[in-house]
């Protein structure tokens, strides 16, 4: 066992970030979580391509804002920052970059503190997103983010994971509200696609995350689409994660099922 997998007390639940990085292929996970991820790919074949095309989407979308001016991050829902996240590749544009990463998983955020130690400007912080005041008043946030300038706020393979309708476009509206104008939200969600609506994969994905840490729904293109209200969505618009700014070269790319988006706050 890595020292990774020594975990006390060990976690009696599944974690969806430490799934993800699964579906990754990444080690930062416990049997537990290997176990209810290979469900899903039972269920969902596909898990491990669109996990990584959502990755790939964040370094584009990140890229980006960061070539649009943004040296701020707020990645809520971080995971496990490991290869191709948020801080790795704002540095490659702009070193000064500054970037929290946040998660509620306590186990995920010890090891993002161990991974990026003594690394100045990034810092993870153990939070649940259900509490954006708190996100926002935090003393790192107030000590690393200066909000009278641009910031983008990252929701990216987040929003599934809260199941209220309610309290999903409540936080939202929260960091859509605390940003200035020249900020950036970037978004992915997974959605019904055209053909898998009443497939019974649906429920049977849901069901495994009923039994994690945070439960797990898919939503509809038009409440994806309503996730971006008040902001100015940049093109190509909201489409699917392979689709937004994807290289040229790309043939034939199969769908992720994650929307994704970028969009300004005027």
């Amino acid at each position: 066992m890595t020292e990774f997998e020594k975990p006390s007390p060990y976690p009696d639940q599944p974690s969806p970030a430490r799934m993800y990085d699964y579906y990754l292929g990444g080690s930062h996970n416990f049997e537990i979580d290997r176990q209810a991820a290979d469900r899903v790919i039972a269920f969902f074949p596909n898990m491990r391509y669109a996990a990584r095309a959502n990755r790939t989407f964040l370094q584009r979308a990140v890229t980006f804002v960061t070539e649009e001016g943004v040296d701020q991050f707020l990645d809520l829902g971080a995971g496990i920052p490991t290869e191709g996240s948020v801080h790795k590749t704002a540095h490659a544009k702009n070193p000064r970059a500054r970037i929290i990463h946040v998660d509620i998983d306590p186990v995920a955020i010890a090891e993002s503190q161990r991974i990026l130690a003594d690394m100045p400007g990034v810092t993870p912080m153990v939070a649940n997103v259900s509490e954006p005041d708190t996100i926002l008043n935090h003393s790192e946030t107030q000590r690393l983010l200066d909000f009278k300038r641009p910031v983008a706020v990252l929701m990216v393979a987040l929003l599934h994971f809260v199941t209220n309708d309610h309290e999903l476009y409540r936080i939202i509206q929260t960091f859509r509200e605390a940003i200035p104008s020249g900020s950036y939200m970037i978004i992915t969600h997974v959605s019904y696609i055209e053909g898998i609506t009443s497939d019974p994969t649906v429920d049977q994905v849901e069901s495994v995350y009923a039994k994690a840490t945070q439960g797990f729904k898919i939503r509809t293109r038009d409440q994806v689409v309503k996730c971006f209200e008040g902001l100015e969505v940049v093109e190509p618009g909201i489409v699917d994660t392979v689709h937004w700014r994807a290289d040229s070269t790309a043939e034939k790319p199969d769908l992720s099922y994650f929307l994704a988006g970028v969009a300004r706050k005027p």
